[in-house]
């Protein structure tokens, strides 16, 4: 089977990355044909720096080789060296409802977050599905709260084939791995570059320390402790025969 995946180069590696997704990636590479993609093209949306915008580029790449992924068993590559991808997402911008993309919760959850809203955060999943379709894949790894985002690229997809009356496309299909962790940032919140409260994974140890600290934790109140029994207000035991007290290394004095 054939899998597709991506992460966006918009911020530093951070930890919910890796249990998210790059741990999946690891077992899956060993089990399928796997393609995994560095999404500068989407990561546009939010990193406008140029100099920045390279040197995130060129950590996620780097970031992939060290925590496992391996070129000898999947293909890795930089989205936007594949200039079909762009055409593509055109081709499939002209069969997409502005209804469709007016429904999906990333874009309504970005705007409520204060994200100033432009065309290529609104068309974000047009582009997504020229990611996925581009390479016909037939899994593409995803959480339980991302389900959408593959149902999108199955509408669109099958609106290109209803348009041009054939299927040239392969309809993907959700894997969704149950035992992904959904990890929370330093301030309770799923952990995401979009809310600035990521713990990153190669982090100086002094900033990293400090975010950790300062997360903040459970404050149920926990039930104090009974105190234990005044030791004075004990029944004293009585000396054995031998005068010895009962578990203790003491004797009376005569």
């Amino acid at each position: 089977m054939r899998v597709l995946s991506g992460v966006q180069p918009s911020g530093n590696l951070h930890i919910g990355n890796y249990f998210g997704a790059i741990r999946q990636f690891l077992r899956l590479q060993e089990e399928h044909d796997c393609y995994y993609f560095l999404a500068d093209l989407h990561a546009l949306t939010t990193v406008q720096d140029s100099r920045r915008f390279r040197d995130l580029v060129r950590d996620l790449a780097t970031g992939f080789l060290a925590l496992g992924l391996d070129p000898a068993r999947s293909v890795i590559y930089r989205q936007s060296d594949i200039p079909e991808v762009t055409e593509l997402s055109w081709y499939l911008s002209t069969v997409t409802s502005m209804g469709l993309l007016q429904r999906c919760h990333s874009f309504k959850d970005k705007v409520a977050q204060g994200v100033v809203p432009n065309h290529g955060l609104f068309a974000y999943p047009v582009l997504m599905a020229a990611d996925i379709l581009i390479v016909k894949s037939d899994l593409v790894p995803v959480g339980k709260d991302q389900k959408q985002h593959l149902e999108v690229t199955r509408d669109i997809a099958a609106s290109f084939h209803a348009v041009y009356g054939s299927e040239v496309f392969v309809l993907p299909e959700p894997l969704i791995l149950d035992d992904v962790a959904v990890v929370p940032g330093v301030d309770g919140r799923k952990m995401s570059k979009s809310y600035d409260n990521t713990i990153d994974i190669f982090g100086p140890e002094k900033p990293t320390r400090k975010k950790i600290m300062s997360i903040v934790t459970d404050s149920t109140p926990v039930e104090e402790p009974k105190p234990r029994e005044d030791s004075a207000r004990r029944p004293r035991r009585k000396p054995t025969r031998s005068g010895k007290k009962r578990g203790t290394l003491w004797w009376p004095t005569f």
